[in-house]
């Protein structure tokens, strides 16, 4: 039903032609009949009339999906499924105003007995391999109790072997762990790649092969040795991304194998990349769309599942680099599957290298996911069915408008996102002269809505600032780069000592560091390590900001 339908109700008639109006009807009904609007004609509607208005904000349902569309926001799992909807909307609009200020309650840090290295985060919970224990720990800091400061860790974990073992993707939403190993000798096919339950370290349930082979019969299995490899896991689907792969026939290219993890039948399929094209990343935005990176484009890709293939259905330039600088390596905030149905940012990060320099500058955007998709029309309809020979989308038709730029000091936090909200630690982890130094933490809100009402003056200007208009300045770029995101800032006054991080709806997790001595070790990002001194002289905990 759309606000027509709703109006036309107003005019019907009953028996002797008597008018009946829309609010004659039963508040009940009325509310049902509400209910069936989007949200943009249940805010339209509302406006109509005093009488609807008093109706629409009577009702803790369509007030709370009012609120969710408000604030984009994808709701934060509750403790348990009784919680009333007049309860979640309470909760939900704390929460938010809590980011708005930045205020959070901290709780106690949670010591770590190991050093992690190759972690990765999802959904709060994270992974650490431990090679010399041949398994991979999961740690979930989980609140000891309801409004306590204490916490603990949940822990459990996923034998591998460490020989074989090389690398890992997990979705805790989907209670799956896919271990990447190098196949046995004789073999002919590059991994092997284990679809296992997180909770219980068993074959998944749902996983049509335990075992699948990865680029099998595709390599010369005696020179085959990628350098590099990336893997993810969305939703019924697992990607593998190899770098300078031998191919069976001598070539060198970069592979892109997905599979559905979950059926034997249908969509395997692989994707081959001239290496000379500096393929560098992949990621999934939708059930059906992915996005893969090279140095000079963004290469939008359908998954055909009648055809088991991957089809190339947009390209977008990136901004042109001036000499002798290049884009050597681009990677990609993964979305989360459980927000994969909501609007939300994608955070694209670009790592610049000359030979000329020692020198790495360090750049990242945002892009929203909903405007990248309408993009892929603008394309088609500009150049028609997208190949490998067409032309780009220039960067001066999609990226000023649509995109905000920032520059990134060496080894700034990565940007972490979650709907439309991002975070990250402000500065250089280290000082001049060497030292460890704690940083403050800038939350962005790039809401439209939000800053909508903030221009308007609904909103409180007393903890955020407004950012518009503002284009980042850089020499390394030959053309404009992207302003087209209006944003709301708030900065922390606290300082933390960690150096990484992960999002969620209402929680920011730390790793923090606390140094020994003056000397100490620090994992800058998934493969690089800086080594300042002897691993035994810091320690590394967990630490929590509830926003709530």
């Amino acid at each position: 039903m759309n606000l027509a339908s709703l109006i036309k109700l107003s005019t019907m008639n009953q028996a002797h032609n008597i008018p009946i109006q829309f609010l004659d009807f039963p508040a009940e009904l009325l509310l049902d009949i509400l209910g069936y609007l989007d949200i943009y004609d249940l805010v339209r509607a509302r406006k109509i009339c005093s009488g609807i208005r008093q109706l629409v904000d009577s009702c803790s349902e369509l007030q709370y999906a009012i609120d969710i569309q408000y604030f984009n926001a994808i709701p934060a799992s509750l403790p348990s499924c009784d919680v009333d909807v007049a309860t979640r909307r309470q909760l939900l609009r704390k929460s938010e105003t809590a980011w708005q200020k930045a205020e959070y309650s901290q709780r106690c840090s949670i010591p770590m007995s190991y050093c992690p290295d190759n972690y990765r985060w999802s959904c709060g919970i994270l992974g650490v391999p431990a090679k010399s224990l041949a398994q991979i720990k999961f740690v979930q800091p989980a609140l000891s109790g309801k409004n306590t400061q204490t916490t603990d860790l949940r822990q459990s974990s996923c034998k591998i072997d460490s020989i074989a073992f090389e690398g890992y993707s997990f979705s805790p939403a989907q209670d799956l762990v896919a271990i990447l190993s190098r196949s046995a000798p004789g073999e002919n096919h590059a991994y092997d790649v284990t679809f296992r339950s997180l909770s219980e370290d068993k074959a998944h349930p749902e996983a049509a092969s335990p075992v699948v082979k990865a680029l099998d019969n595709q390599i010369d299995v005696r020179l085959f040795n990628s350098p590099h490899t990336q893997t993810m896991i969305f939703g019924d689907y697992y990607g593998l991304f190899c770098k300078y792969g031998r191919k069976a026939d001598g070539g060198l290219v970069d592979f892109l194998q997905i599979w559905n993890w979950k059926s034997k039948d249908t969509f395997q399929c692989l994707k081959i990349f001239d290496v000379d094209c500096g393929t560098t990343h992949f990621s999934f935005i939708t059930n059906d769309r992915l996005l893969v990176a090279n140095s000079r484009e963004l290469m939008l890709f359908s998954l055909d599942d009648s055809a088991n293939a991957i089809r190339l259905v947009a390209k977008f330039s990136l901004p042109a680099v001036r000499d002798p600088f290049v884009c050597h390596y681009i990677t990609f905030n993964p979305i989360p599957l459980h927000a994969s149905t909501h609007n939300q940012l994608i955070a694209v990060n670009m790592c610049m290298s000359a030979p000329t320099t020692a020198e790495s500058p360090y750049f990242t955007f945002y892009i929203e996911r909903n405007t990248l998709l309408e993009l892929e029309s603008t394309y088609t309809s500009r150049y028609g069915e997208a190949s490998q020979g067409s032309h780009n989308l220039p960067w001066s038709a999609w990226g000023p408008k649509h995109t905000r730029f920032f520059e990134n000091s060496l080894n700034s936090c990565t940007h972490r996102i979650f709907g439309f909200r991002s975070a990250e630690l402000i500065g250089e982890l280290f000082s001049c002269g060497g030292q460890l130094q704690s940083r403050s933490l800038r939350i962005r809100d790039f809401n439209p809505h939000r800053v909508a009402d903030f221009k308007a003056g609904n909103q409180s200007k007393s903890h955020q600032r407004l950012v518009e208009g503002e284009t980042l300045k850089s020499a390394l770029f030959l053309e404009p780069l992207g302003s087209g995101l209006p944003y709301l800032e708030t900065t922390t006054q606290e300082k933390f000592l960690a150096n990484d991080m992960t999002m969620e709806a209402n929680r920011i997790t730390l790793l923090s560091l606390e140094a020994v001595s003056h000397y100490f070790i620090l994992i800058v990002d998934m493969a690089l390590i800086k080594t300042q001194g002897d691993l035994h002289n810091i320690s590394q905990s967990i630490e929590m900001l509830d926003f709530e």
